[in-house]
């Protein structure tokens, strides 16, 4: 199952590192001043997912990349449009005379449109991107599946969803025949869906279709994060369209309800604005994040108190 941290403290610019258990995958959503964040995940990071270039999100990139170089290794960069342009900006603003050609690829995926996303590759010392392609999706790797939706904060602001890939499962006490190699066929022959491919067990063949009963599948877990957002219904239609049903959602939830004018005006949302989306997601659990800075413990109280009563029309 997917793990999400908060790296940011209270009056720290937000960061969120998710985890692929067992694997040593790390994936970042923004780039905020992170405190919590070690070196160590910053080193061992395979993608980066920036909402939008606001410097309360992106600020903390240098001091991110400043640990990734020399590793050799490719670092995806997902984040709105133009976010090629401002990647290379940022790199090409410091001297690299000492740092060689294979100390580090970063790939970023430009998200133009929900069907459309630009890759561009970009290398030392010059820095000088290179368009790669145009592909409709916007990543995915041997464990998950990242799907987004394009936000309205007076500027694209990108949600994302995390989707592990599914699992399945033998059921070995259904079965009366021996283990061996004909179960990873079997399964590869479920997940294609290849219900008439044969396959040999102890000397006899059998149709793939008569065996899929010893075979569950099991949906992948749903991880997302929702960052800045204005409430309004487009929003909300493009939210409940990739997030519906989540197992878990971080969402931005910047006002107390007090201040939703403030949120109108800024592009914001608000406490209970947060978590009334969350329930008509159907999700099954939310944790409101990123808060003004101006707030203390006691606002963020008051803001997760009226988040939750709309959330789950708690009480209290």
């Amino acid at each position: 199952m997917l793990q999400a941290e908060i790296k940011s403290l209270l009056k720290e610019d937000i960061s969120i590192l998710i985890k692929v258990p067992n694997s040593g995958k790390h994936y970042l959503c923004d780039c905020g001043e992170a405190s919590l964040l070690t070196v160590k995940e910053a080193q061992t990071l395979s993608a980066i997912f920036i909402s939008h270039t606001h410097i309360d999100h992106f600020a903390n990139f240098d001091g991110i990349f400043r640990h990734q170089i020399g590793s050799g290794e490719k670092v995806v960069i997902c984040g709105p449009k133009n976010i090629h342009q401002q990647i290379e900006a940022r790199l090409k603003s410091y001297t690299w005379n000492l740092i060689a050609e294979n100390a580090i690829e970063y790939e970023v995926h430009e998200i133009v449109s929900k069907e459309e996303i630009n890759v561009y590759s970009l290398r030392p010392p010059y820095w000088t991107q290179e368009f790669v392609k145009t592909q409709n999706f916007l990543f995915e790797d041997e464990y998950v599946h990242v799907d987004f939706a394009i936000l309205d904060h007076k500027t694209d602001s990108i949600a994302y969803l995390f989707k592990e890939k599914d699992s399945v499962t033998f059921h070995e006490n259904a079965s009366d025949f021996k283990k061996g190699k004909w179960i990873s066929e079997l399964k590869t022959a479920f997940e294609s869906n290849d219900a008439d491919k044969e396959i040999e067990i102890a000397g006899t063949l059998y149709k793939t279709s008569d065996l899929f009963h010893l075979l569950t599948r099991n949906e992948g877990y749903k991880l997302g994060v929702i960052m800045d957002h204005a409430v309004d219904e487009d929003n909300y239609q493009k939210i409940k369209t990739v997030f519906n049903q989540a197992d878990m959602v971080y969402i931005e939830t910047f006002y107390k309800d007090t201040d939703q004018e403030f949120a109108k005006i800024n592009y914001h949302s608000f406490a209970s604005a947060s978590g009334k989306i969350m329930k008509d997601c159907k999700v099954k659990e939310a944790i409101p994040i990123h808060f003004s800075r101006r707030y203390t413990e006691n606002d963020q109280q008051e803001i997760e108190t009226a988040f939750y009563k709309a959330f789950r029309n708690d009480k209290n």
